[in-house]
């Protein structure tokens, strides 16, 4: 594993990282000055290379960035959460940008996830002000917007395998499930732990599972079959988790990445115990994302302002 670097984002500390549905090599980086609580923030777009990671284009913003999604349908276009309760539209071939600012959110947009579902081209955004929004880039305002939560919401994504559903993960200590077809009430509304839900994740290979990382340290598995109580409980990280991800190609791990500075991985049909520590950064790590055209890269970042693209020892496909 490298111990440099793939980018450094000189004074911009780093929110969220997303890999390119499209482009292998491709990573957007969402920034922001100052830990995010003032000044501007900054969208990176950056090839990984054998030499490290290439610089193609960066745009600047009024307000902190806090997380970054690409389209599913146009290789060039992103989605980005802004601490002005904006969502900005960036197209990466333009010089500049962005190309579109929708604002309805009264606060912090801190998360942002357009739709994977084939015939879906819509983009959910989840607030501080206890909303999530629904939005067709075609329309000037959103199309719907979902209250309930009784706190602030850190995530809200969409399932990979239903359409027209979502879930949404907030500071009242609730993942809830929605479906847009049929009301503005979640259609499903599960207590995860006695403190606050940062993060979430569908696995990719069953439709019924998904994935919680919490301020309580734990990283937990949900059946929405059997919503009471959670399938699975990986302990090891020291302070919240900031972010989970379910791998694309190994239906039964995860990675998560947390305060406590490490990215750990674990096999939750295995063990308990984490399948590697990665303790590469000296800040909190706040973003984390799998390359979905290269089995076992990962890419994180973190306050640090470093972000790493790597293959962790434990996910190199000649692991047994």
């Amino acid at each position: 594993m490298q111990n440099q670097p793939t980018f450094w984002s000189a004074k911009r500390h780093g929110f969220a990282v997303s890999f390119s549905p499209y482009v292998p090599q491709r990573i957007a980086l969402a920034t922001s000055q100052h830990y995010g609580i003032a000044g501007c923030g900054t969208l990176f777009i950056i090839d990984d290379t054998p030499a490290g990671g290439v610089l193609l284009k960066s745009f600047d913003w009024s307000d902190g960035l806090f997380d970054v999604t690409w389209s599913e349908s146009n290789e060039n276009l992103l989605v980005t959460g802004g601490g002005d309760g904006s969502i900005q539209v960036w197209d990466s071939a333009q010089p500049t940008g962005p190309i579109k600012v929708l604002k309805e959110h009264e606060k912090e947009v801190y998360g942002v996830n357009w739709s994977q579902t084939r015939g879906e081209q819509l983009i959910v955004s989840a607030s501080w002000d206890g909303t999530i929004k629904l939005w067709d880039l075609t329309h000037p305002s959103s199309l719907s917007t979902f209250s309930g939560h009784q706190h602030v919401v850190y995530c809200a994504l969409w399932s990979p395998h239903i359409p027209n559903c979502f879930a949404s993960a907030s500071g009242d200590k609730t993942l809830r499930i929605w479906d847009t077809r049929k009301s503005f009430e979640a259609r499903m509304v599960m207590p995860v732990c006695n403190s606050e839900v940062l993060t979430a994740d569908w696995c990719k290979y069953n439709e019924n599972i998904i994935v919680t990382g919490s301020v309580d340290s734990a990283v937990r598995g949900w059946d929405l079959r059997k919503p009471r109580e959670p399938i699975f409980q990986l302990m090891g990280h020291t302070y919240a988790i900031r972010r989970v991800k379910c791998s694309p190609h190994v239906g039964s791990v995860v990675a998560s990445c947390s305060y406590d500075f490490t990215v750990r991985t674990w096999d939750f049909n295995k063990q308990t115990q984490p399948l590697e520590v990665i303790e590469h950064h000296t800040e909190f790590v706040c973003g984390l994302d799998f390359n979905l055209h290269k089995p076992g890269q990962i890419v994180d970042c973190g306050w640090d302002e470093k972000m790493f693209v790597y293959t962790p020892k434990s996910l190199l496909p000649t692991a047994s």
